[in-house]
């Protein structure tokens, strides 16, 4: 089973980065720590799924180390951490989360797994269309999107581990439904989402 997104991200959304890389720099480091503090909060949910706190625990650690390196970004270039804004894009994911234990865990773990696919492709559009003066930072974007490709399997492979494909599929479709709408909807701006 493979997590594809349903709609590209638009060339006016790489547009609106590159014009103010500085503002989705800031952006970026938000969205790392949230991602690390996102898997820690799995991991208070469902301590008893075992395979679930071993590769949560790994995953915090690495977003976290993400968060630590794109903070080194923002020093560099003279910038700091702002106060959070809410994320119009994974809101509109979570109102289509499901209440029920088993239902409610594995919307939790698609709708991570989609947020990680449309980081995975974002980051990608960023490491190609930087300029070469910025070789540093297309490689840096380069490992990101790497990462997140591993990450966004990570979580279907826990939705396996505890869910039957069939279930996973059907309920993978419409999320996927659900996020190209969104994504169609939401105006370009210099954010991951």
């Amino acid at each position: 089973m493979e997590l594809v997104l349903k709609v590209a991200t638009g060339p006016g959304w790489l547009e609106a980065v590159l014009e103010d890389l500085d503002g989705f720099l800031i952006d970026h480091a938000s969205c790392e720590r949230k991602a690390s503090a996102m898997a820690m909060s799995l991991v208070a949910h469902y301590p008893d799924r075992r395979m679930l706190v071993r590769e949560m625990i790994k995953l915090a650690q690495e977003e976290l180390e993400h968060f630590r390196q794109v903070n080194q970004l923002l020093d560099a270039r003279g910038l700091m951490l702002t106060h959070d804004v809410k994320d119009a894009y994974v809101g509109g994911l979570l109102k289509h989360k499901r209440s029920g234990r088993e239902d409610y865990f594995l919307d939790r773990l698609l709708i991570a797994g989609i947020v990680e696919a449309r980081g995975c492709e974002r980051f990608g559009m960023i490491a190609e269309g930087l300029p070469e003066t910025e070789a540093d930072l297309r490689a840096f974007y380069r490992r990101i999107t790497d990462s997140e490709s591993r990450h966004q399997g990570l979580f279907l492979t826990m939705a396996q581990e505890y869910f039957d494909d069939s279930t996973i599929a059907l309920r993978l479709n419409e999320l996927l439904v659900a996020e190209a709408e969104l994504i169609r909807a939401l105006p370009h701006q210099p954010a991951l989402h």
